[in-house]
């Protein structure tokens, strides 16, 4: 009996970061079209709020391809991935994003 392939280690992070390229597309989409949606009842404001949205979800995939790039230097960059500070930038403009989402829909619905 043969042992199964041993997992390429590069895999893990392309996965993720493909993950995270998906959660900020799905992010922009939903900011531009909430802005639109709320636009008749926000006017201006909700196209600067979907602006907003959409900035910070470039933040996320920009942020996610930039620690995929350290991931894939080699085992020597991991050490300074774990150390890096702005680790939770992503999830902080992702929930930043949510939010700013959040808020237009809610001005859809109630406008």
């Amino acid at each position: 009996m043969s042992s199964p392939p041993a997992p390429d280690p590069g895999l893990q992070a392309e996965r993720t970061a493909l993950a995270w390229r998906r959660t900020s597309l799905a992010l922009a989409v939903a900011a531009v079209g909430a802005g639109r949606l709320a636009a008749p009842t926000l006017g201006g404001l909700a196209f600067a709020l979907a602006g907003l949205g959409l900035l910070q979800a470039v933040a996320v995939g920009w942020r996610a391809a930039r620690r995929y790039r350290t991931a894939r230097r080699g085992p020597d960059a991991r050490g300074a991935l774990a150390a890096s500070r702005a680790g939770g930038l992503p999830m902080a403009a992702l929930a930043g994003s949510g939010v700013v989402t959040g808020l237009l829909a809610l001005a859809f619905v109630l406008g």
